[in-house]
């Protein structure tokens, strides 16, 4: 296989519509200064909200379909290698649920979910280079940080306890560790989501909410055709909430594990097919998520 082809294919960013418990391989890589990627990918959940995960509903059976657009962009900051993300979703949820009061919540709705946009920086063990120089790289121990913002771009009602938007920013920075053995690596990462309030929750009540923290990790095999297989786990908890300032006492306590199989199409195209399950959940959290993503890239 082409020695530039293997390369981009390694590259293939992980960017899915998912919040506090995403799993993504390969976030903290190295990648030649100046390459853009344009990806196109789909996901389809069911059961809770993947990205409200701590609403507590009672038995959901939520239908989540989501479409996203993305670009991304390699730079170079003082020497070393880091990434801008945006990416667009759109969502469709269709199903039910109950409240804690045993209300029969029933929802179908279509439309724009909120845009996210994260700015990823190596600083050490990923010095910047031209495709030329990086031809030649080789990974060791890659140590990153990442800040990703949620913008409430999406659809929203205050009369509906399910909804495509979450209605409030999210910050959540990241700190990451990424090393080679061979055709082997081994990842790990930490971060934390930070909330405004929702100042318009249902019924007009005020929503603070606690940060969510959540560890992941992820073992990757690079094979020689290019084609790489990651095998992805993580655990997030945190995510008390007060409506009209009193404690709902609903804490997080979850993980998931997940895989993620990346196939070179040609030289300036590739896929992803990713999945991931609920392992221990508490709050009426569980889902089932699979997706794909098509990824294009140039200088």
């Amino acid at each position: 296989m082409n020695p530039i082809k293997k390369i981009i294919l390694a590259l293939l960013f992980s960017l899915s519509y998912l919040q506090a418990q995403s799993l993504e391989p390969r976030l903290y890589s190295n990648a030649p200064i100046g390459l853009n990627f344009l990806i196109v990918g789909y996901s389809y959940s069911n059961g809770a909200l993947p990205n409200i995960p701590e609403l507590g509903l009672i038995d959901p059976d939520l239908e989540v379909d989501t479409t996203f657009l993305a670009y991304a962009r390699v730079f170079e900051a003082f020497g070393k290698s880091g990434k801008i993300d945006i990416i667009l979703p759109f969502a469709k949820i269709h199903g039910t649920a109950h409240d804690i009061n045993q209300n029969r919540l029933t929802r179908d709705v279509t439309g724009i979910a909120d845009m996210k946009v994260r700015l990823s920086y190596n600083f050490y063990g990923a010095p910047a280079l031209s495709m030329k120089n990086y031809l030649s790289y080789k990974q060791d121990l890659i140590i990153g940080a990442s800040l990703q913002v949620t913008i409430p771009t999406g659809e929203y009602d205050h009369t509906r306890l399910i909804n495509i938007s979450t209605n409030r920013w999210a910050i959540k920075p990241s700190l990451g560790i990424s090393k080679a053995i061979e055709n082997l690596i081994l990842e790990c990462a930490v971060d934390g989501e930070f909330y405004t309030p929702n100042h318009e929750f249902y019924t007009n009540s005020t929503r603070k909410q606690d940060p969510i923290y959540s560890i992941q990790a992820h073992l990757i095999y690079n094979f020689n055709s290019g084609v790489w297989v990651g095998f992805d786990a993580n655990y997030f908890w945190g995510g008390d909430y007060k409506i009209d300032g009193e404690y709902a006492e609903k804490r997080l306590e979850n993980s998931r594990l997940g895989l993620t199989l990346a196939l070179p199409v040609n030289k300036t195209n590739s896929i992803k097919i990713y999945g991931s399950s609920g392992v221990v959940t508490r709050l009426g959290t569980n889902f089932n998520m699979i997706g794909f993503a098509w990824q294009y890239h140039w200088f």
